[in-house]
């Protein structure tokens, strides 16, 4: 059983809101700092271990500095991303690129910021060298995403390897790591080789993530023999999942690190190998430490029951893209009893605007009422688990305007460091002028 939490109770919410109106997201420093150090404790048995903290799932410097200060690195995979890691003050080979299907202006600004480039084909080794190179050629480091195709299981979010559009396949990256090597004789780079994947997302299975590093450590081996190539690192990629719902266990760091460690013993050490162990976890670093904090506004009776919030999809598109399920506290009411089914809601204009289906939850007071009854203004809702891939994912259909960010700080302060949208930055991008002239 993973049990939630919610760092605030009903009364400093309340007080809270009246600095910042919700919706918000609410992150909590002392949670996410404790977790790292857990996580850096368990893999500890690894040296040189780095963390590449994935920054698509939470692309705020604020967090990201955070995070630098503990030690770990960004895993990017845009040219934003890469500006977001530079501002947090990640540099050099902390940072991991990874993108796919990549324009040149974004690994020129991977290669100016000295980042660990991982090309997903073949093809852009070519093309990194002839759009991205410099005087040396390629980069002294440069790694490859391998794909291992049917030899080993996706799940629902990330799809089956097979049919994913990432990486290469096994004997493209034994050609791709010949062809690095010749061109490194060349031209003296690229002398340092990494190898990485990516295989799922938000899996909870132990066994899962150690088969996968037992498939990059075979893989590792087989390089050698065939190229001579001994790898710097390897790098396991992310997906770790988290419990979203209670009746789930969390993953064991531990115990995913002495697997990993097993297997390495077993495959690595008798081959004469020495691999740095790098990862790109981000939802289990963060997710459990955010929280979408909402307020029920509406109550609607009809062939079900509904509960209106004045949060949308827009600011947490998880349930209805994936249908995945985050759990519902609502402070004040945590030991009340679960006596109505509701479906939550926002106000988009899609039917799929849905948080929880005939989710049982206590009784719950909205603003209306409260404002038809002269009192109150009505329950707060809290969103667990959208410390990860929550606020990144908003988007502006509907003309909704993205919420705010918050952090609670170790000494109980509250900073924002993100203001919700307005209006003028929804029109910010539109040419007035030529509306002004179209006939």
């Amino acid at each position: 059983m993973s049990e939630k939490y919610f760092p605030l109770d009903r009364d400093t919410l309340e007080k809270l809101a009246e600095r910042y109106p919700t919706p918000f997201y609410l992150y909590d420093e002392k949670g996410i700092i404790e977790n790292v150090r857990r996580i850096k404790a368990a893999f500890s048995i690894f040296p040189g271990y780095k963390q590449h903290f994935a920054v698509k799932a939470l692309p705020n410097p604020v967090i990201m500095k955070i995070l630098a200060a503990e030690g770990f690195g960004a895993d990017c995979s845009s040219y934003t991303e890469l500006l977001l890691a530079e501002m947090a003050g990640i540099q050099g080979e902390d940072i991991m690129f990874t993108a796919n299907e990549t324009p040149a202006h974004e690994y020129q600004l991977a290669r100016k910021l000295g980042a660990v480039i991982n090309l997903d084909d073949f093809s852009h080794i070519e093309f990194l060298e002839k759009t991205a190179g410099s005087d040396r050629g390629l980069p002294e480091l440069v790694s490859l995403r391998y794909n291992p195709g049917p030899l080993k299981e996706g799940n629902a979010i990330i799809g089956k390897p097979e049919e994913a559009k990432y990486g290469l396949t096994r004997e493209q990256i034994i050609a791709g790591f010949a062809l690095l090597q010749k061109k490194g004789a060349e031209t003296s780079f690229p002398k340092r080789f990494a190898l990485h994947t990516m295989v799922a997302s938000n899996e909870l299975s132990i066994p899962y993530h150690v088969e996968t590093a037992r498939v990059l450590f075979e893989l590792a081996v087989e390089i050698q023999a065939k190229t001579g190539i001994r790898l710097e690192f390897v790098n396991l990629g992310g997906g770790v999942g988290i419990p979203y719902r209670p009746d789930q266990e969390a993953v064991d760091y531990q115990v995913l690190a002495a697997g990993i460690q097993k297997a390495y013993n077993e495959i690595i050490v008798p081959a004469g190998l020495h691999l740095g162990i790098h990862t790109e976890w981000a939802r289990v670093v963060t997710g459990p430490h955010g929280w979408l904090v909402t307020r029920a506004i509406h109550k609607k009776e009809i062939y079900r029951n509904y509960i209106g919030l004045d949060a949308c999809m827009a600011d947490l598109m998880r349930p209805a893209l994936y249908g995945a399920y985050h759990h519902i506290t609502i402070p004040g009411k945590e030991h009340s009893p679960l006596s109505e089914t509701y479906d939550v809601v926002g106000s988009l204009c899609e039917n799929n605007d849905k948080f929880a289906i005939q989710r049982q939850l206590p009784k719950i007071d909205t603003a209306a009422e409260c404002a038809a009854a002269g009192s109150g203004s009505g329950d707060f809702v809290v969103i667990h688990d959208a410390g990860a891939h929550g606020r990144a994912m908003g988007f502006n259909y509907n003309g909704k305007l993205r919420c705010g960010e918050l952090l609670l700080r170790q000494d109980g302060s509250v900073m924002q460091i993100r203001r919700p949208e307005t209006a003028d930055d929804y029109f910010a991008t539109l040419n007035m002028a030529s509306l002004k002239d179209f006939k």
